[in-house]
């Protein structure tokens, strides 16, 4: 019995007729009628009752009937499932992110953007520090990760950028530079700092030390934090300053001033196009490769042995498999 047999048997219980039947099918009434008897002999009982002006269904053809139509059905199922799944439609995409990327409307916007274009696939987010979410990429244990390496970062894949955000000082609310508009790094050089631990994000942590540096100082710590959206509690509290991407800003923290760099200052690289919905049809997740540095918060993409997905360039903060970094 093949999927012809069972076509052909409900097209002639639709039109009770096998002459039109026939032209429905598109095929001659006769190759028609001996379809549906090599059905009935497999079967063993007649499934329709041969009228002079047309056919009925015997009781054998009305049980058969139902069945027919839902193993029809499960088999155009089946085939719309291998093609969203050849088109990366299905399946179930994990996506790792650090917690400074929901700060960066980019990355909220590729995450909803994806939803709605691909409700058929799973959708997971995970957030981690920048250096677990490398390792469980790594692993396979995450499809995609959002992070935001330094300018030294060595990165053996392929990412894309999403924005470029310039980074800012945080002072308690009290301290005695909190009043100015803007500041030099080199004022904050007899001050204690609180940091993102270094194991947990090595290129946000150097590019502010590296800064510090070039500013003419070395930055004392005073003070990490467990995750970057926690410093601003710390500095609000008295245990040091710090310097965050701006959009750290939106934390509504009481107690902190955010004050912009003077001069030269370190950049949170996470680019992004002006317009997020123009970039859509070009944001897409390839397979994990060797690639060039890149000095931004990229979206990241891995998939080896898997089939290319495309996806929206329109992620909230951060994105197929895709890095983040804190």
């Amino acid at each position: 019995m093949e999927l012809r047999h069972l076509r052909y048997f409900m097209a002639v219980a639709e039109e009770l007729n096998f002459t039109r039947a026939a032209r429905k099918v598109g095929i001659g009434q006769p190759p028609l009628s001996n379809q549906i008897r090599d059905l009935e002999n497999e079967i063993g009982a007649a499934l329709f009752r041969r009228l002079s002006n047309g056919a009925e269904l015997t009781e054998a053809g009305k049980a058969f009937l139902p069945e027919a139509l839902a193993i029809l059905l499960q088999a155009e199922r089946a085939k719309q499932s291998a093609i969203r799944a050849a088109r990366g439609q299905s399946g179930r995409l994990r996506v790792g992110y650090t917690s400074s990327a929901v700060f960066n409307p980019v990355v909220p916007a590729i995450v909803n953007a994806f939803r709605e274009k691909y409700a058929a696939v799973g959708f997971s987010l995970e957030e981690a520090p920048t250096a677990q979410l490398l390792e469980r990429l790594e692993r396979e244990e995450l499809d995609a990760v959002f992070i935001r390496p330094g300018s030294s970062d060595e990165l053996q894949i392929r990412c894309r950028l999403l924005a470029e955000d310039p980074m800012i000082i945080v002072l308690p609310e009290r301290h005695p530079l909190s009043e100015a508009q803007t500041l030099r790094l080199d004022a904050l050089a007899a001050e204690s700092f609180v940091l993102f631990p270094r194991e947990a994000g090595a290129g946000f942590f150097d590019d502010i030390t590296a800064a510090c540096r070039r500013a003419g100082f070395e930055p004392q710590l005073a003070q990490s934090a467990p995750q970057i959206t926690s410093i601003p509690s710390f500095v609000a509290v008295g245990l040091g300053v710090s310097i965050v991407p701006a959009e750290m800003a939106k934390i509504n923290v009481p107690g902190v001033r955010y004050i912009a760099i003077a001069g030269e200052a370190p950049a949170a690289r996470w680019r992004s196009p002006p317009d997020v919905t123009s970039a859509l049809p070009s944001f897409e997740i390839s397979q994990l490769r060797p690639s060039p540095r890149r000095k931004a918060w990229p979206t990241t993409i891995r998939s080896p042995n898997r089939s290319r997905l495309r996806l929206p360039s329109a992620f909230p903060s951060r994105p197929d498999r895709v890095r983040g970094h804190s």
